[in-house]
C-alpha cells in the first residue's frame, strides 16, 4: 500500500500529517500525525493509529469509543511528507458526536453519485444481518435467479417508459439500479470493480 522508508518523518521531527477522509462519501473527518511506527501499526491492522502528542504515546483511534476508521487506501503527496488516508469509520469521528471534526453547521458534504456507496454500504449490512421485514433481506432469501429475474424485469420497464416517454422513468431507472447493486452484492462485486473497469475502458 504505501512504503514506510519512502516517507520524510524527519522534516516534522519524526511525524507527519495524516488527514483522513470518508471513503463513501470523501468527506475529511479529521487530521492527525503519525511517527513511523503510528504507520507501521496502521498498515498492520488496517486501522488508522496516530502519535499522541498531548499522551506522548501511540494511540489507535477508537480504542476507547469503538469508532474505529478501516483503512482502504493510504497516498502520500509529492513531497513524501504528508498522508492522505481513505477509511470507512465505525461511527462518528468526532469526540462531539459529530460525524467530522469539520461539522460547521453551515457545510454539508457534496453527496452525488457518493450516495450509490451508501447504498451498497446498506445492502451489504442487509446481507450480513437479514433483518425481517426487509425487501433486501426478502431477495437475498429469494437467491441469485430471483435477483436476476428482478434486473430483467426492471430493465424492460426501463425500456418501455424510454419509449412511451412517461413521468416513470426517474422511478424505473431508480429500481433498475437498485437491483443491480443487489445483484453485485449477491455475486461479491465491489461497484468501485465496476467503476474501475468503466475507467479503465475510457482511457481506450
Amino acid at each position: 500500500m504505501i512504503d514506510t522508508n519512502s516517507l520524510n518523518f524527519e522534516k516534522g521531527d519524526g511525524l507527519i500529517p495524516a488527514i483522513i477522509q470518508d471513503a463513501n462519501n470523501f468527506q475529511v473527518l479529521m487530521l492527525g500525525y503519525m511517527n513511523k511506527k503510528a504507520l507501521e501499526k496502521t498498515l498492520e491492522e488496517e486501522r488508522v493509529t496516530f502519535y499522541s502528542r498531548t499522551k506522548q504515546r501511540l494511540w489507535t483511534k477508537g480504542e476507547s469509543s469503538g469508532n474505529y476508521l478501516d483503512v482502504v487506501n493510504i497516498q502520500q503527496d509529492c513531497d513524501d511528507d504528508t498522508l492522505l488516508i481513505l477509511a470507512k469509520p465505525q461511527g462518528p469521528t468526532c469526540h462531539t458526536g459529530e460525524q467530522s471534526c469539520f461539522h460547521q453547521k453551515d457545510f454539508k458534504p457534496k453527496k452525488d453519485l457518493h450516495f450509490l456507496n451508501d447504498l451498497e454500504e446498506l445492502i451489504i449490512s442487509r446481507k450480513k444481518e437479514m433483518p425481517e421485514g426487509s425487501y433486501t433481506t426478502s431477495l437475498f432469501n429469494d437467491g441469485i435467479d430471483k435477483i436476476a429475474q428482478k434486473v430483467g424485469e426492471e430493465a424492460v420497464e426501463t425500456v418501455i417508459e424510454a419509449k412511451n416517454e412517461n413521468h416513470s422513468l426517474v422511478d424505473e431507472v431508480s429500481d433498475l439500479i437498485y437491483h443491480l447493486l443487489v445483484l453485485l452484492v449477491e455475486k461479491g462485486v465491489p461497484l468501485q470493480k465496476i467503476v474501475q473497469n468503466l475507467e479503465k475502458r475510457h482511457g481506450k
